[in-house]
């Protein structure tokens, strides 16, 4: 059986593009003139939580079979009212910021959102604000120096991340330089329910993920017509979607949204029974992002969150930031998604597609480095590197084909995950050497060692990522050609066009989507699942007879090689769909396009 659409033609229109265009990674905004003094402005201002070690302890019962509190999830105003700044020292912010004539215009559990003009901010925080351009043509307000905090906002812990004129976020996928034929080959490209089955994902007659709702929070908006063009392709009606605008949110673009897309597409493939939020946003700044986080964790409406977006570890240090450590900010990153994990919600993100090797060093960003400024160096990236995030990695998949008799079995064959050597930087777009198309993964620099990794052989006393790993592909554009074969990637429908792209970011969205179907199968949220991974995992090392993950992967990441326990390129491995919901005797999805696997 062979698809009408002739896709290896339509994906030969991606091969004039080198990469998804978007922001580079740690891109500096380029400053023009000083904004007048009258200009509005608003800004959030984050506090710390306060009695963290009671709220660790929580978290750990609240995903402890054991205990008591197993799963008893809080509401937001619980949450608030146990672990937000007091109420008093709230107060004091307040009332010291309307006396320097701002207004506080909303207060949320870890911020406040501050309303003022460009007059105030320089006056208040002794910097000077101008308006900054970006690679994409948007203007942003960008300081021109640190600002300083007052004394009561230093003690309290306070950061402002607005008007900073760096963003280090990036999304993941890329364009596939490689365009196999038919449906297809056995290395894909494969459509959402060629990886149901060849990761025996529970039949869709069991198991749709109703009831349950995925949030994906990336920039762009998306296209209904490319949604009933995708999931109609397989014989699927389109999921219920809806969108939620932060910070007025981002138009859809059929490039610079591929990325939202194929986040929809993937969670939706996996789990088209759930509903979808995409929570939309103007940019990866990290003012955007929280601003998204905040609006989620504060509504409570999504029970899984999925994040294919990523910056190195590194790149918040001091010597990436003009000798300022923003390191602290990852706190923030924190106690976002531990409020989230209180109420229930599972975090999900993509561990990065550089391997082990991240960034290239602080010299090469100079705008007359040449190639002699250094090789890329090793940092894991958050939001995976978070342990109260499932950071997910990726491999090249390999299923059933043949080319006398071409028709849609994807069953499993096998897999690997070595790296592509790069030739070119194609995320930060300097001439750093070195680079590697690879799952990403390693030890934080921040994060501590969690409760749920102290027994995974990690090696490390830090937080160790990725936690597991599915389908993500290989041989992106800026890859040493010719690459090895037995390369894989997925399709993406973006502006009517059906595309090649590969990355974590399709591995990430697919792991929400099964989550979706575990909430169904069990009728209630899951919270951190990274208690439950590491749970089974221990369970398969001690019964090999049980079947959740595969492992003894072959692969290398830069820096790391697989191996039959844990490893720093896969985590615990690739997952058996349905025995990770514990359901492993429902039948599973077969063949694509067919009852059990529409």
């Amino acid at each position: 059986m062979r698809i009408s659409l002739p896709l290896a033609v339509i994906l030969g229109l991606a091969a004039a593009i080198s990469c998804i265009p978007s922001a580079a990674a740690l891109e500096k905004a380029k400053i023009q003139d000083r904004a007048p003094a009258a200009q509005p402005v608003e800004f959030d201002l984050y506090l710390p939580l306060q009695h963290e070690s009671e709220l660790d302890q929580l978290l750990n019962d609240l995903h402890d079979p054991d205990s008591s509190l197993f799963q008893q999830w809080l509401t937001p105003q619980q949450f608030a009212a146990r672990f937000a700044p007091s109420t008093r020292l709230m107060n004091a912010i307040s009332q010291e910021l309307r006396g320097e004539g701002f207004k506080v215009i909303g207060v949320h559990t870890h911020s406040m959102h501050v309303a003022g003009t460009v007059g105030d901010v320089e006056r208040v925080f002794s910097t000077r604000v101008a308006h900054a351009s970006l690679a994409n043509g948007k203007t942003v307000l960008a300081a021109t120096q640190p600002l300083r905090l007052s004394p009561l906002l230093t003690s309290a812990g306070a950061i402002v991340m607005d008007f900073s004129d760096t963003i280090h976020m990036h999304s993941h996928a890329q364009f596939a330089s490689a365009a196999p034929e038919d449906r297809y080959s056995s290395a894909g490209p494969y459509w959402f329910d060629d990886l149901k089955q060849a990761y025996e994902f529970p039949s869709y007659q069991v198991y749709t993920g109703k009831g349950a709702r995925i949030g994906i929070l990336m920039t762009g908006a998306y296209n209904p017509a490319d949604m009933d063009l995708y999931f109609g392709h397989e014989k699927l009606s389109t999921p219920r979607i809806f969108e939620v605008e932060i910070r007025g949110g981002a138009p859809f673009d059929a490039i610079a949204s591929l990325e939202t897309h194929l986040d929809i597409q993937q969670a939706g493939g996996m789990a088209p029974g759930a509903e979808i939020v995409l929570y939309n946003l103007p940019d990866l700044s990290d003012a955007s992002i929280f601003a998204g986080l905040t609006t989620i964790v504060e509504s409570n409406a999504v029970d899984i969150v999925n994040m294919s977006f990523g910056s190195a570890e590194l790149g918040y240090t001091a010597e990436y930031n003009s000798g300022v450590d923003q390191l602290g900010l990852l706190n923030v990153w924190d106690s976002l998604f531990k409020q989230g994990n209180a109420q229930g919600i599972t975090f999900v993100a993509s561990s990065g597609d550089l391997g082990a090797k991240s960034i290239p060093p602080p010299a090469c960003f100079d705008v007359a480095a040449t190639s002699s400024c250094g090789s890329f160096r090793v940092s894991v990236e958050v939001p995976a590197a978070s342990p109260h995030v499932t950071g997910v990695g990726g491999t090249n998949l390999i299923t059933t084909y043949s080319a006398l008799h071409p028709n849609l079995d994807s069953a499993y064959i096998k897999e690997a995950a070595w790296g592509d050597p790069l030739q070119m930087d194609i995320f930060y777009r300097t001439p750093a050497t070195g680079g590697y198309w690879s799952s990403g993964g390693g030890t934080s620099i921040f994060f501590r060692r969690p409760q749920f990794q102290i027994t995974s052989h990690t090696g490390s006393r830090m937080r160790a990522v990725p936690d597991l790993a599915l389908h993500m592909g290989g041989c992106p554009f800026g890859a040493e050609w010719p690459c090895h074969p037995d390369r894989s990637s997925v399709v993406t429908v973006s502006g009517g066009t059906l595309y090649q792209v590969i990355g974590t970011s399709a591995a990430s969205p697919a792991f929400a989507g099964l989550t979706a179907l575990k909430i169904e199968r069990s009728g209630h949220r899951q919270g951190n699942e990274n208690y439950a991974i590491y749970a089974l995992a221990a369970a398969q090392e001690k019964s090999p007879t049980l079947r959740v993950f595969h492992t003894n992967i072959s692969g290398f990441n830069g820096k790391y090689y697989t191996g039959p326990r844990y490893n720093m390129v896969l985590g615990n491995g690739t997952l058996y769909g349905k025995d990770f919901i514990l359901a492993p005797n429902v039948p599973s999805a077969g063949v694509p396009q067919t009852p059990s696997n529409p």
